[in-house]
């Protein structure tokens, strides 16, 4: 029997047309959307099935839509296939706002709790720091260590008088040689540079539209603390892999104070999945929209199996290798 973790794409993983397919075959899905379009108040359902995409990108949709088709995989996988993730999951694990999917999972948060939370998360992410000042690039080719000490180096503003310095912080360390840095745009562009002089195989501004996981986010977090004061989490029923400590959180509390410090924190995947690994997890199903987070484990423990589902033929043969 494979010993399995679950887990649960973020943002970049979104895709006009997703969750389509699974709302025509299946009733749980359509329920979860219908859920969540309602608590919304928003035909978000109608935007992720038919776009346009622009709108789809917008930070406040994409949050809560990337965590409605995870959901409704997973409802899926439970009504129609008798999944239960208790009895499946050693751990599950989210990236970024995939956390929230993941706790959502393991019923922590309803889905209408998470859809309201990550609608809340999206728009103090996007109201925090004014349209143009701040960016986010993706070094590729470097190790987690390299990518501070750029960083570092990038933040000193040149010639200033006093000496100055820009917010710039490591914001996702994905594994395979891929961190994504973080902060004020010139800080960013200064830290690609620095980065293509030293040769690394590849750095690219992101185009995002906000510079997220980064001391930037601070508003951000004030809002989170308030918002999950009024809607705390549930115990989970399976561990929860945290962004901000690489290691299970179970104690709501502790949960809480990990989101709230997420939205300002690197999200530690490259660990997380050592960590998973650590635990003799061998079989990774990632469950909702694309293959991002599959491609990201392949690279960081090539020996584990992967295995995506997002779509109705995706979904029957997850539940055949489980």
């Amino acid at each position: 029997m494979p010993v399995s973790a679950f887990v649960f794409p973020g943002q970049g993983s979104q895709v006009v047309g997703m969750g389509r397919d699974l709302a025509a075959a299946f009733a749980p899905a359509r329920e979860v959307f219908e859920e969540v379009d309602e608590t919304l108040k928003q035909k978000l359902s109608k935007l992720m099935f038919e776009g346009p995409a622009e709108e789809l990108t917008l930070t406040a949709n994409t949050q809560p839509a990337l965590m409605a088709v995870s959901l409704a995989v997973l409802r899926v996988m439970e009504r129609e296939g008798g999944f239960s993730l208790p009895q499946k999951a050693v751990v599950v694990a989210g990236h970024s706002l995939g956390e929230y999917s993941a706790l959502a999972a393991a019923g922590s948060f309803t889905a209408s709790a998470a859809a309201s939370l990550l609608r809340r998360r999206g728009e103090a992410m996007q109201h925090a720091v004014p349209s143009g000042e701040g960016a986010m690039a993706a070094l590729i080719g470097v190790e987690f260590a390299d990518a501070q000490a750029i960083c570092e180096e990038a933040a000193p503003v040149p010639d200033s008088d006093p000496p100055r310095r820009e917010v710039i912080d490591p914001a996702n360390d994905n594994g395979g040689g891929q961190v994504v840095i973080s902060g004020h745009r010139a800080a960013v562009d200064r830290a690609v540079e620095i980065a293509r002089a030293r040769g690394i195989r590849r750095a690219m501004l992101l185009p995002v539209s906000a510079p997220f996981h980064c001391s930037l986010m601070a508003p951000a977090a004030e809002v989170m603390a308030e918002a999950l004061e009024q809607a705390p989490p549930a115990r989970p029923v399976v561990p929860v892999i945290a962004n901000v400590s690489a290691a299970k959180a179970t104690e709501p509390d502790e949960i809480r104070s990990l989101l709230v410090r997420q939205c300002t924190a690197t999200v530690r995947w490259r660990e997380s999945v050592e960590y998973m690994i650590g635990l003799g997890v061998d079989h990774f199903v990632e469950l909702g929209a694309g293959k991002v987070l599959s491609g990201l484990i392949r690279r960081i423990a090539p020996g584990a199996a992967t295995i995506s589902a997002g779509t109705p033929a995706e979904i029957e043969a997850a539940l055949k290798s489980l």
